[in-house]
Formats: structure tokens, C-alpha cells, sequence
């Protein structure tokens, strides 16, 4: 029996699964803790550091609050937005892995969307690093476009791992009517009988 599949508004819940808890994250971090303070999470390893990103993912390309770079960046956010949501709609409904990863990078793409188009620049607040080595601050919409992102590599370099199998309806028919014993057809059109018919 085949596995049930997902329908495509589930995974589409996903997405707003994550914008849910994106906004959520930034909303108790924009309440609770003061630009650039920090709350120790794994000593040497990992806080909890609220900053503000006027740049794309992980602060590359920061505007610097320049109001032609927040338009630009929220403009090109838009664009990938569109892109993103298309292939979400044309995508087979089999194909698990891409859509979840469109869903994924549907929801985080959003949630970064908001924020700047809301505040000029996008709250981020996960802070790893090693010694005096820090990876570029992050939040959860980062990190959902991230691991979608990465899916879609799998995807591409699997393509035929992430579709669920399609049941085919003709298969279950055709083994009863042999082991029934129903006649079969010969190359010619004639009808054949079961060996347990001949002789």
C-alpha cells in the first residue's frame, strides 16, 4: 500500500508554521532584551544577542539604514518571494522533498520580509561562535531558508528520492485476473486458457 502524501496545503501549513514562530521569536527578543544585549545560552558557544540586520541573511549586503537600500533589498525580497511561491504552485504534488523546501524557504523569506518592510531591517538574535570567532548573527527565518535551501541541493542531486510513489491502480487488477486463472489474450488476439484448463 502506498504511503499516504502530504497534500500540497500542508505543506503549505509548514510555511506558515514558520512564519508563526519567526514572528513570535522576534516579537518576545524585541521585548525582552535591549539592542545588543546578551543572554548567556551555552557559555563559549552560543547566546542570545539582540541585534538589528539592514542586510539580507546572516548581514551580508547591510543598507546601513539608507532608505534606497531597504527599498531595494525589500524589492528583490519581493522578486525571490515570487519565484518562490511559483514553483511552489507547479511543483507535482509528489515531489515531497522540493516542496518542502520551497515551504521552508517560502515561510522564512516572509518572515524577514515583514521585518523590513515593518522596521527598516530584520531582528536577529542566534550568536555561535568560538573564542573571539563568531558566526554572522542569525534567526529562525534564516535558518528555515537555510535548511531549505540545502534540501533543494539534495533534491537536485537526488531527484527521484523526494517523490513519493504513485500507486498504480491497474497493477492490483491485473494480478488477481492471474491468479484467478482468467483467460489471457495470445500475440494474435486468439484467447488462451490457463495451463489448468488445457490438455
Amino acid at each position: 500500500m502506498a504511503r499516504r502524501v502530504p497534500s500540497k496545503v500542508e505543506l503549505f501549513c509548514l510555511a506558515l508554521l514558520v512564519l508563526a514562530l519567526d514572528q513570535w521569536s522576534k516579537v518576545w527578543i524585541e521585548r525582552n532584551l535591549e539592542r545588543f544585549a546578551t543572554i548567556e545560552a551555552v557559555p563559549g558557544f552560543f547566546t542570545i544577542t539582540h541585534v538589528r540586520n539592514t542586510g539580507i541573511a546572516f548581514g551580508l549586503f547591510p543598507s546601513h539604514g539608507d532608505r534606497f537600500g531597504t527599498v531595494l533589498l525589500a524589492t528583490l525580497g519581493l522578486g525571490a518571494l515570487g519565484v518562490v511561491g511559483y514553483y511552489f504552485l507547479r511543483a507535482a504534488g509528489n515531489q515531497l522533498l522540493l516542496l518542502t523546501a520551497l515551504a521552508l524557504v517560502l515561510g522564512g523569506a516572509v518572515g524577514n520580509l515583514v521585518d523590513r518592510i515593518a522596521l527598516g531591517a530584520v531582528t536577529d538574535f542566534f550568536d555561535f561562535y568560538v573564542g573571539a570567532k563568531h558566526w554572522p548573527t542569525f534567526n529562525v527565518a534564516d535558518s528555515a531558508i537555510s535548511i531549505g535551501i540545502a534540501i533543494l541541493a539534495l533534491e537536485t542531486l537526488l531527484p527521484f528520492r523526494g517523490r513519493a510513489p504513485v500507486e498504480d491502480a491497474a497493477a492490483p487488477g491485473a494480478a488477481s485476473e492471474l491468479a484467478g486463472g482468467s483467460r489471457l489474450t495470445a500475440a494474435d488476439g486468439s484467447r488462451l486458457a490457463p495451463a489448468d484448463d488445457r490438455g
